[in-house]
């Protein structure tokens, strides 16, 4: 896709967003409404500890938005700032949730960028993606997001994201269409209007 989605919270707005946070009991009660809803009993033996396992587990599943990627990525190398050429690092994995369902979202991401001057250590590629991931997303956002992310903060002369996902809303329920994957792309820069630079991202990206 080519659009550019800036969705994502400002440096400082999860500040904002965590005194807005229902307390641990709250979400612990929201866990047991929910049981009940199901139509299973949360206050026996099995499922009384439940609530508190969930809400720890959302805690984790959901800590990119105490994440601020700004922060990621402020920290760059300069001493390789004579580099120019494509740093790519492929195939990194991710879980997410789509907003939709809450349900899982399982798979891979490839990210490129064209550096201006200053260079990434290659892991701040990586917790990007992660900060973006545990969140409650759309694929086409959340690529959208990395891409924007990287070009807003690192101005290089071009970013490319690849993300290829497996959505469990598709696989459990609806459609139920097991081995589904769906493909989303977002490019900046060169890679966006130079041909050849996008074709040798995915050339990069795909080729095994």
């Amino acid at each position: 896709m080519d659009a550019i989605v800036k969705n994502f919270p400002a440096q400082g707005q999860e500040s904002s967003q965590d005194q807005a946070r229902p307390s641990q009991a709250e979400a612990e009660e929201a866990v047991r409404v929910l049981l009940r809803w199901a139509g299973d009993d949360p206050t026996r033996e099995g499922l009384l500890d439940t609530p508190t396992r969930v809400a720890k587990a959302y805690r984790e599943l959901f800590a990119g938005y105490d994440q601020s990627y700004q922060e990621v990525l402020g920290r760059t190398f300069e001493e390789m700032s004579g580099f120019d050429d494509i740093v790519l690092v492929r195939d990194i994995p991710f879980f997410s949730h789509c907003e939709h369902h809450m349900l899982p979202i399982k798979g891979m991401a490839t990210v490129a960028y064209l550096p201006n001057g200053p260079v990434l250590g290659l892991s701040k590629i990586a917790r990007v993606i992660e900060i973006f991931g545990r969140r409650l997303q759309t694929q086409e956002n959340m690529t959208a997001q990395i891409a924007n992310a990287i070009q807003d903060t690192l101005k290089p002369r071009g970013v490319a994201v690849l993300i290829e996902a497996e959505h469990m809303c598709m696989e459990m329920r609806g459609v139920q269409k097991q081995g589904s994957r769906t493909l989303t792309t977002t490019f900046t820069g060169e890679f966006k209007t130079n041909a050849t630079e996008q074709a040798r991202f995915f050339t990069l990206a795909r080729n095994r």
